[in-house]
């Protein structure tokens, strides 16, 4: 059967890739019977979008290339399913000053050539992103020029930091390039090397060099002997690369694929009627939220915190996953998704799938008012009129929010932008009331730049929240290394959050 997905494909190739093929059974020997698929065969997965750079260092701005980034190459550290970071190609320990991380590579490790991983892949790969010319992402440059880079021996690398800063640690998550490939290179070279064309990585899956995605719209992913030496069910992953949804559905229906990598949701429901079709979700380390603007410029009194509540009262955020998302959203509360080891539900006001009625009478009980002639409440001759903003591609959701809120009187004006950089500016000038916003959290929940009082002026606190005690409890948590000290000053963010409700998580993404 053709799998439908609108799955994360880094999961769903592992799970193909570890049926590994079955030994032989000694004669005699009682077994249960049981279905083995068959080994071998090509998986040929479609893609919306195509590579750009193969390489973990300039991945960041092209969802494709994450992916397929994620397969290929390891990096020092990655996330356990707990959300906890554990170590991959090696270990660290923390010295007593706070400030100083030396990692131990582990022996045995190779590159998909053969070659092994040694502290010098490491050094290189971290000290092109100190380049001042690294043509990465600037929030990556800006963290690494901070760190010193000491190599100890073949086996152990230092990073000394300028202060204690825990969540430096997410970022030796990012994936190593192999030195030896690179003798000469600098940062500047970077898109342009051959290397983002046959990448060598250390990940359970390789490059078919023979196969080139460029000409041909296909990439030939094979699994890595160094991963599976036992062998595995598949001979090969194909990924196909399409120029628009329309045509990667039609291959699918046409029995081209075998899965799509994401499905629009509009889509849904045909592509899932399909008789040879299997619909597979999974979560996505995403979210969509409501900010709330809490400074004076804000209209209907949402600068006060029981509008806020009555607003996300009168919200039934199933509904709108149904209507809308086809049923493929996850509500929760809180701005940590229940994946991260700081998400404490009990901490927080459990707003579920909201409640009409109490949100009409703390509405009247603030003063606003349903006139006879209809529209919107009033209070003291203004309309509570609402200016929400969102992206374009956002207006289905945005549109339902306006129908659920006009139920409980609240009237809303709405502000569609064409992309994320025209968001971002009338977030900053604070010309809005309430926005969707779209989240991709880090692996650690430090959230100092959205939240903290220094955000408010040099970070993404577009909300304006200015929570003395809230941005201390961040600003602590960061300091220390190990989950148990940072738990309880999260603990104490997560409670001023809840209380001041600055923002309003609508779901997850699967």
């Amino acid at each position: 059967w053709q799998i439908l997905l609108a799955v994360l494909g880094f999961a769903l190739v592992l799970s193909l890739l570890s049926l590994t093929v079955p030994g032989e059974v000694t004669p005699g020997t009682a077994v249960c019977q049981a279905q083995v698929p068959v080994a071998g065969g090509v998986f040929a997965e479609g893609f919306v979008g195509a590579p750009r750079y193969l390489n973990p260092l300039l991945s960041d701005g092209n969802p494709v290339d994450r992916e397929i980034a994620a397969l290929l190459f390891d990096g020092l550290t990655r996330y356990d399913a707990s959300g906890q970071l554990v170590p991959d190609l090696g270990s660290w320990v923390v010295a007593e000053d706070g400030r100083t991380v030396r990692f131990t590579l582990f022996a045995g490790k190779q590159w998909h050539d053969g070659e092994p991983v040694t502290a010098v892949d490491a050094v290189y790969t971290y000290s092109l992103m100190q380049d001042e010319a690294f043509p990465g992402s600037p929030d990556l440059k800006a963290l690494w020029q901070s760190v010193t880079i000491n190599q100890i021996d073949a086996m152990t690398v230092e990073f000394v930091l300028a202060e204690p800063y825990a969540p430096f640690l997410a970022a030796t998550t990012r994936g190593l390039l192999p030195a030896h490939l690179f003798q000469g290179v600098t940062a500047v070279s970077l898109p342009n090397h051959p290397f983002n064309d046959a990448p060598v990585g250390t990940g359970p899956l390789r490059v078919d060099a023979t196969v080139s995605w460029r000409e041909n719209g296909r990439l030939r992913l094979l699994p890595s002997t160094a991963v599976w030496p036992q062998g595995v069910q598949l001979d090969a992953i194909d990924y196909h690369f399409y120029p628009d949804e329309a045509t990667m559905l039609a291959d699918f229906a046409a029995g081209t694929l075998q899965a799509i990598n994401h499905l629009p949701d509009a889509a849904l429901p045909e592509m899932a009627a399909l008789p040879q079709a299997r619909l597979f979700t999974a979560r996505d380390e995403r979210y969509t939220t409501l900010l709330f603007n809490l400074t004076d410029s804000a209209q209907g009194g949402v600068n006060t915190v029981e509008m806020r509540r009555s607003l996300a009262l009168g919200l039934n955020r199933d509904v709108l996953v149904d209507r809308v998302l086809q049923g493929q959203g996850i509500v929760f509360e809180g701005p940590y998704l229940p994946s991260s080891w700081a998400y404490r539900p009990d901490l927080l006001t459990a707003y579920g799938a909201g409640d009409r009625e109490t949100a009409v009478s703390q509405l009247e009980i603030q003063g606003w008012v349903l006139l006879a002639g209809g529209g919107p409440r009033q209070k003291e001759g203004a309309p509570l009129q609402l200016r929400l903003a969102a992206l374009e591609q956002q207006q289905p959701v945005a549109a339902e929010i306006a129908r659920q809120w006009a139920e409980i009187g609240v009237g809303v004006d709405l502000l569609l932008l064409p992309d994320g950089v025209s968001l971002r500016s009338v977030l900053a000038e604070r010309a809005f009331d309430v926005a969707l916003f779209d989240v991709t959290p880090g692996g650690d929940p430090d959230l100092y730049d959205f939240w903290s009082q220094e955000a408010v002026v040099r970070g993404q606190n577009y909300a304006g929240w200015n929570n003395r005690r809230a941005s201390e409890s961040l600003e602590s948590a960061r300091q220390l290394w190990s989950v148990a000290e940072r738990q309880p000053f999260y603990d104490t963010f997560l409670r001023f959050f809840d209380n001041d409700l600055p923002a309003f998580s609508l779901y997850q993404h699967v």
